[in-house]
C-alpha cells in the first residue's frame, strides 16, 4: 500500500493508495515540530475509523517546507519498514524535462502538479493552484515543465491587509453579490475575488499569447472552485492533481528500478 504525502506551507495532506484508487485523504496543519511518533498516532488511528487495515510499505512525499521532511522519513523507517522517495532528490526521477535557467530550484508540488496534468491532459497546459502562494506552471506540449508565475495567495493577501491596515478586519474569502461594496467588508471581499479573478484571466491570456498557442487551463487547489463560480476561468478543476501527479512519480521510478 502506498501513503502519498503533500507537504505545503499551510497543510499536509496525507493520501492512501492502493494502486486502483484512493482509499482515503486527510489533511494536517504543517509543523515541523511534529515528531514521528506523532505522525503514526495520528495517521494509525485515523486508518483504524476508516476501516483501512492493509500495512503501507511505501511512501512518496513532496515538501516545500524542508524542515519536515526529516521527521517524515523517520515515520517512515520506524513504523513502515521503508525508505521514502521524496520528489526533489537526485535518487527520485521525473518523467517529464524541466526547462529552467541554470541553477533553478523547482518547488517539488510544481514538479508534481506538471507531472499529474501532463499524465490526464497532454500538453500546453497552465495549472493554476490555489495554495499559500497562487501559482501558475507552464506545461509544454511534451509535457516538459518550461517555467510559470507566483503570485500572493488569496489568504495571504487577506491576511496582509488585516495586519498592514488595523481598521480592516479580518474577512473571509466569498464571491460578493455586486462589485461595489457598502461595508467594508462587502469592499474587501470584491477586491480580493474580482481582484484574483482578473489576475487569473490576464495571466492565463499573456502565457498563451506569449507561447503561441492554444494553452488548457487546469485548476487546482481549495479555492479553484470559488473562483470559478459565475466565470470562465478552468477548462476544467482537480481536486487530487498533486496526489494524482505523486502516484504517477511512483510508478515510474519503480519501472525505472526495474528496468
Amino acid at each position: 500500500m502506498l501513503l502519498a504525502i503533500d507537504c505545503g506551507n499551510t497543510n499536509t495532506v496525507f493520501s492512501i493508495w492502493d494502486g486502483r484508487r484512493f482509499l482515503a485523504t486527510w489533511r494536517a496543519s504543517t509543523a515541523w515540530q511534529r515528531t514521528a511518533d506523532q505522525y503514526y498516532v495520528w495517521l494509525s488511528t485515523l486508518m483504524q475509523l476508516n476501516g483501512i487495515d492493509a500495512r503501507i510499505d511505501e511512501v512518496v512525499i513532496s515538501s516545500t517546507v524542508p524542515r519536515v521532511v526529516f521527521n517524515l522519513r523517520q515515520l517512515c523507517h520506524r513504523y513502515f519498514d521503508c525508505r521514502p522517495l521524496v520528489v526533489g532528490k537526485p535518487d527520485c526521477r521525473l518523467p517529464v524535462d524541466v526547462r529552467v535557467d541554470p541553477g533553478t530550484q523547482v518547488g517539488p508540488d510544481r514538479l508534481v502538479n506538471t507531472v499529474g496534468a501532463w499524465d490526464r491532459h497532454g500538453g500546453n497546459l497552465i495549472v493554476v493552484d490555489f495554495g499559500t502562494a497562487t501559482t501558475f506552471d507552464v506545461v509544454a506540449a511534451d509535457g516538459a515543465y518550461v517555467g510559470g508565475v507566483i503570485a500572493p495567495g488569496v489568504n495571504l493577501s487577506l491576511e496582509a491587509l488585516h495586519m498592514a491596515a488595523a481598521a480592516l478586519p479580518h474577512v473571509d474569502v466569498s464571491q460578493p453579490a455586486q462589485v461595489v461594496g457598502r461595508n467594508t467588508v462587502d469592499c474587501m471581499q470584491s477586491g480580493v475575488f474580482w481582484g484574483y479573478v482578473g489576475l487569473v484571466k490576464e495571466i492565463t491570456r499573456r502565457i498563451a499569447d506569449e507561447r503561441g498557442a492554444d494553452m488548457r487551463i487546469i485548476g487546482t487547489g481549495g479555492l479553484a472552485p470559488l473562483f470559478a463560480q459565475g466565470e470562465t476561468l478552468f477548462d476544467v478543476i482537480e481536486d487530487d492533481l498533486t496526489m494524482h501527479g505523486l502516484t504517477v512519480i511512483h510508478a515510474y521510478n519503480k519501472e525505472e528500478t526495474r528496468a
